[in-house]
């Protein structure tokens, strides 16, 4: 068997063009060569780029702890007007600030800040970086202007004038330091604390917490400086209507108005001229000024016939539109403002000036002025209402003179006033356009029906007993059960009433345990109460204790309302609650102040809920 070999064969013949193309080895080489060299390249520049970063990174933050404290201390010293050691800090502080802002500006740290997850850590730390530089730079300075105003008060003489100078040349300081602060909060109130690690997010969220509080101490201290000069006469004189509120009978403003007096501001300086009870200004068949439909059947035409229920309404524009109107026909007295002030909010003012002496030689203090005022008074006096005004008056009248003369401390006094206003006792209208245009927005101002407060709930308390058991009753109003999850957050508003009379107290002068005119007990307490929702937000149905209420319903300014009754024996207490919606991650509720519980409460969702 012989073996086969096969032939070789011939190539086949191939088209023009159907050549196979084969690289050459040293072109492969190549090739891969520079392969090789790019991604070697991305590495070195990456590996440059997170050394980089890694080393501003740490020049950021080796800043940013050793400022760390800086919002802590702003917030203090805006507070109590103390600059002094925070100012010997500031070099180390600006400088260390400013280091940190150099090194997140970095145009390598920007890029950065567009890659995922991490660009998220990076932003925050360069908005903090910024942020809290252009604060320091800018609010402690005004800060330091408020403090040179202060001084310059503690040396007035004995005639009390306010030198309204420096805080006319402040102005323009603090308003542009309140200005750059908003930026700045804005800022960091933008940054997503769900995104950033634990150990960043934390400290974040203490900064945009102390941000908010920096900026409405500036907000605050830009308002005084922009309206106190022209208020306090510096452009002329001006006359005010200064109201006295009595918390024994409960109104929405705080109490029932008890007193009248005339304070005249000219240059600085302060003087009351005029006193006058209620007494002068008696009820009269029709309003003083024509009432909408709304308040008609809210507040009734008492709102506008008698001077005392004036401040029935929660908002004090109005409040004060009624008394001007009718302190001017009556009186025939032009006024420029109305100032109105609770016995809390004296009390206040007596811890600052000291004791005083009233007309009768009893001494008045800060720790017995609520119990001389609204109780010893109307056991001594009766129902001689006439003696009991006069005595009201004369103290009212005493407490303001010792403020106006400059007794006591400064500081003290600016810091009551201020008190005072976060808590809603001083209340303060403007007939100026652009002056009462400010105060609007402000608590002070009081508008709670007519102001920017669209998400404000409001809870406000009038007695119905046409007594004066209002010493006796305590009053609490909390927000409890925050739900911030979900669509539709809500939490509950909750009032509780507390009614502690003496024993006896039916045996007390029936000026005190009322007039209502109607069959409740003597020495019970009758108390209306009602509730505000939010601008457009719905209103449930009241609870009371554990079981429901109900009561008259309508709307007001756009704003559900209801209206129920409290009747409390001696001895009871009555808890009512009501749910409200959650909105911007917080509950703002307005309310009556009154001798246990203050006018304005706040409650948050914690952050990033």
């Amino acid at each position: 068997m012989s073996a086969t070999v096969d032939e070789p064969r011939a190539p086949e013949a191939t088209a023009p063009g159907d050549e196979p193309t084969v690289e050459p080895p040293r072109r492969r080489r190549l090739t891969a060569r520079r392969i090789a060299f790019v991604v070697l390249a991305v590495l070195v520049v990456l590996v440059a780029a997170a050394g980089w970063l890694a080393f501003r990174g740490y020049q950021a933050g080796t800043a940013l702890l050793s400022a760390k404290d800086v919002v802590v201390d702003l917030r203090s010293v805006v507070g109590d007007g103390d600059t002094q050691q925070i100012e010997a800090r500031l070099p180390e502080i600006q400088a260390d600030l400013a280091a940190a802002r150099r090194a997140t500006s970095d145009p390598v740290w920007r890029v950065a800040e567009h890659v995922p997850w991490v660009g998220a850590q990076l932003e925050a730390v360069r908005v903090v970086s910024v942020s809290l530089d252009d604060v320091v730079r800018d609010a402690l300075p005004a800060v330091g202007r408020i403090d040179d105003v202060l001084h310059a008060q503690e040396a007035r003489g004995t005639d009390g004038r306010i030198d309204l100078a420096p805080l006319v040349e402040a102005a323009p300081d603090i308003a542009a330091a309140a200005a750059s602060a908003h930026t700045a909060q804005a800022a960091v109130a933008a940054l997503d604390t769900d995104a950033l690690v634990p150990q960043l997010a934390g400290p974040v969220t203490q900064l945009q917490d102390g941000m908010a509080q920096v900026t409405g101490a500036l907000d605050a201290g830009a308002q005084v400086a922009a309206l106190l000069p022209p208020m306090l006469g510096v452009d002329g004189p001006r006359t005010y209507l200064l109201v006295s509120l009595n918390s024994s009978e409960l109104r929405s403003a705080g109490g029932i108005v008890g007193a009248f007096a005339v304070l005249k501001a000219d240059d600085g300086t302060i003087d009351l001229t005029e006193q006058r009870t209620t007494l002068d200004l008696p009820g009269i068949e029709t309003s003083i000024l024509p009432l909408s439909d709304e308040e008609l059947r809210f507040d009734t035409d008492r709102l506008g016939r008698w001077v005392q229920n004036a401040v029935m309404t929660p908002d004090f524009p109005r409040s004060a539109e009624l008394l001007t109107a009718r302190w001017e026909r009556d009186i025939g007295t032009h006024v420029d403002g109305v100032i109105a002030t609770d016995p809390v909010a004296v009390s206040y003012l007596l811890g600052a000036t000291g004791a005083v002496t009233e007309p009768s030689g009893q001494q008045i203090d800060a720790g017995n002025v609520l119990q001389v005022l609204l109780r010893d008074a109307y056991l001594t006096f009766g129902d001689d209402a006439v003696a009991g005004d006069a005595f009201y008056t004369g103290v009212a009248t005493t407490i303001f003179r010792a403020v106006g003369s400059g007794q006591g401390d400064s500081r003290a006094v600016v810091d009551a006033l201020a008190r005072s206003g976060a808590e809603g006792r001083l209340r303060m209208w403007s007939a100026h356009p652009e002056e009462q245009k400010r105060l609007v927005a402000t608590s002070v101002g009081a508008a709670f029906l007519t102001g920017p407060f669209p998400d404000a709930t409001g809870v406000f308390l009038n007695d119905g007993t046409a007594g004066k058991l209002g010493y006796y009753l305590s009053t609490a109003v909390t927000v409890e059960d925050m739900r911030c999850d979900g669509p539709d957050p809500t939490a509950t508003v909750r009032l509780d009433l507390d009614y502690r009379p003496p024993a006896d107290v039916a045996t007390f002068p029936k000026y005190v345990t009322g007039w209502s005119g109607t069959s409740l007990p003597v020495g019970w307490l009758a108390t209306n109460i009602t509730v505000y929702a939010p601008v457009g937000a719905p209103l449930e149905a009241l609870g009371r204790n554990d079981g429901a209420v109900s009561g008259g319903t309508g709307e007001f300014a756009g704003r559900n309302v209801q209206v129920v009754t409290s009747w409390l024996e001696p001895g009871a207490r009555e808890t009512y609650r009501v749910e409200v919606p959650v909105r911007d991650g917080r509950v703002d509720v307005w309310t009556t102040p009154t001798l246990t519980s203050p006018g304005l409460i706040t409650a948050s969702c914690p952050s990033g809920e």
